[in-house]
């Protein structure tokens, strides 16, 4: 059973480390809080800008000489040990003679083996607290280190009965005003925005966002469509992208996108894209606006249209993490189980 002191401030460090939301990529999302001796916390810390300074040593150049002698440092990830944008993170933690270290997770990072440093200098570690916590927190890290792709999420805006248009392609609105000021905060908080050839013409979308990507086999769109009007556009045709299944390779667009330093997307489009998406595995997360309203036409258009099922066994199963009303409608949160 798990020290409930040590949960108290992994949390502390989960919450600080939220505040670098946006500002970090791609280093991982850190927090860190330092104990005096006594217990007394001394100072805290966060990772706010990539380039900036670590959250173990944003908290501990905080405190004046031997301040932390003897205490305890937390925080929700391993401590650096080699040079990169900073020092490592492990030579200062031993300047301040810290006595103890608890860790939530271990670094992914090959580079990264500062557990065994701190051990080395006679820090007693603690690995594992919260971990699970830790891991969701660091998701999209996790993701672009080991997969080399970026942190997908897919959002939709439906009725409750699944639909995101009519049959004619109407769809406006489905959702809330307040529900669609919400989605132009999120698109802030992703490196891109990608969509579809089909949107593009179907609704000619501004989309303002720094970079786009738009999924334009044949080069189908206008050239004075709004989207193209501001930032930067990065558009998949099967010029500069090859083909799969006589469609474009999703994943490969993926990889791309990753080389131009992109570490997370968020996908806006319809039905089509949607389902292929889900069913080639490469969404991470749904973001699903329901609006309290039923269309009650197996002729509207639903908003994953990708494939063929015939038992229930076989659907796509999520696990939601989060539940939010906005305005008149409900913002559901999930995770796609891989």
């Amino acid at each position: 059973m798990q020290n409930k002191i040590d949960e108290k401030y992994m949390k502390e460090c989960f919450k600080l480390a939220r505040k670098g939301k946006g500002q970090v990529a791609p280093n991982p999302l850190v927090g860190c809080v330092v104990l005096d001796k006594n217990g007394k916390v001394v100072s805290k810390g966060y990772h706010h800008k990539y380039g900036e300074n670590h959250a173990e040593r944003d908290a501990l150049l905080k405190l004046k000489n031997g301040e932390a002698e003897g205490g305890t440092l937390y925080v929700n990830l391993e401590p650096c040990s080699h040079y990169g944008k900073t020092p490592p993170c492990t030579d200062l933690i031993i300047e301040h003679k810290i006595k103890k270290v608890v860790i939530g997770m271990k670094d992914i990072n090959p580079k990264v083996d500062g557990i065994s440093k701190l051990k080395d200098a006679g820090i007693e570690v603690v690995t594992g607290v919260l971990v699970s916590e830790a891991e969701f927190l660091n998701r999209v890290f996790i993701k672009n280190m080991t997969q080399k792709l970026p942190y997908v999420v897919l959002k939709t805006a439906t009725t409750m009965d699944g639909k995101i248009s009519t049959k004619t392609g109407d769809s406006k609105w489905i959702t809330s005003e307040e529900a669609r000021k919400k989605v132009y905060k999120m698109r802030k908080e992703f490196d891109c925005i990608m969509t579809s050839s089909n949107t593009v013409i179907a609704d000619n979308p501004t989309m303002k966002h720094k970079f786009k990507c738009i999924l334009d086999k044949n080069g189908r769109i206008p050239k004075n469509s709004n989207i193209l009007k501001q930032g930067e556009v990065y558009i998949s045709t099967k010029d500069n992208s090859p083909l799969k299944d006589e469609k474009l390779d999703l994943k490969y667009v993926l990889s791309e996108l990753y080389k131009k330093g992109i570490c997370t997307v968020f996908v806006e489009c319809g039905g089509t894209l949607a389902g292929s998406m889900l069913k080639e595995n490469l969404v991470d997360e749904v973001y699903q606006f329901v609006a309290p309203k039923i269309l009650n036409d197996n002729g509207g258009k639903s908003c994953f249209d990708g494939d063929s099922i015939n038992k229930i066994s076989k659907a796509k199963d999520l696990k939601i993490y989060s539940v939010e009303k906005i305005g008149e409608d409900i913002l559901i949160k999930s995770t796609v189980c891989k």
